[in-house]
């Protein structure tokens, strides 16, 4: 299966690069270790944002397909909660 990211995720993702440019710019200054870490914190927080859009919207797909054929769905949110728990 080919997955096919949205614009609007990849942005995301680039601002989260932008975010982690910004913390290493804070410890290339020196700033303190409280800085750093509540940027550090606000990267953890949008990235799990970003992971948790993906696994949606894949299991969505993944639960449309697998009702065109019939299959049961309940493996597939089983697989995306197991998922979302391991990312943690």
């Amino acid at each position: 299966m080919e997955y096919n990211y949205s614009d609007e995720l990849k942005a995301r993702l680039k601002r989260i690069e932008g975010q982690v440019r910004g913390v290493l710019r804070l410890m290339d200054e020196g700033k303190s270790c409280k800085d750093v870490v509540s940027q550090l914190s606000a990267v953890r927080n949008a990235s799990d944002r970003a992971i948790a859009q993906i696994v949606a919207e894949n299991l969505q797909q993944c639960i449309l397909d697998e009702q065109k054929t019939g299959g049961d769905t309940s493996k597939l949110v089983k697989q995306a909660v197991e998922l979302l728990v391991k990312s943690r």
